[in-house]
């Protein structure tokens, strides 16, 4: 669970935390507060909790459900491990249905999720941690629709850019999942080493 402010909370691990933090009006207001001044080297111990905290607050979990996700893929052997932990963050249902558009925030698609308005492979399903597996299906229950929830949903699907992982039928509002998240290291806003890092000290 995320508590506080969250302008102060963004201001403490990165703008990049929090979707609505990611504005021209947040880098006014961090930069007025002097926030990009230079800090003292902290500890390694510090860095690694940083960055644990960015990717825990990024993604929405809680700090004992992102634990037992570093433990559960830890526990997993061969692979890349830090791939791995990506794509396990990334196939969560909330964020999927983010990374789609159907909402604005990990945050909404969370609650999207839990009030059943979600289908996957026909079946509703209402637990945002679920993973989503290549070859499913996603889609809007058919009775959530017409709700004023998707109202604007056109509007919002025009420019959003839909990851390469994800095949998507706009006119059907029906995704698939086709392949596995990708995501280069320069492009994540947490550096993933230094979480494995952290748990394992």
């Amino acid at each position: 669970m995320i508590t506080g402010p969250r302008y102060k909370i963004a201001r403490r691990l990165g703008a990049s935390v929090f979707e609505k933090t990611q504005s021209q009006k947040f880098a006014m207001r961090s930069s007025s507060k002097d926030v990009k001044k230079k800090k003292r080297a902290g500890s390694d111990f510090g860095l690694q909790l940083l960055e644990k905290q960015r990717a825990r607050v990024t993604y929405g979990l809680g700090e004992k459900q992102f634990k037992n996700l570093v433990e559960k893929v830890q526990s997993k052997r061969g692979g890349d491990i830090n791939e791995a932990l990506v794509q396990a963050l990334e196939r969560r249902l909330d964020n999927t249905i983010y990374r789609l558009g159907f909402t604005s925030s990990r945050q909404a698609a969370r609650q999207m999720v839990n009030h059943g308005h979600i289908d996957v492979n026909g079946t509703r399903h209402s637990i945002p941690s679920f993973q989503v597996s290549i070859g499913d299906v996603i889609t809007i229950r058919e009775s959530s629709k017409k709700k004023p929830l998707f109202k604007d949903l056109d509007d919002k699907l025009k420019e959003q850019r839909i990851p390469s992982w994800l095949a998507f039928n706009k006119e059907k509002k029906e995704a698939k999942v086709q392949g596995l998240p990708k995501i280069p290291a320069n492009e994540l806003s947490f550096d993933v080493f230094q979480i494995f890092q952290y748990y394992n000290r």
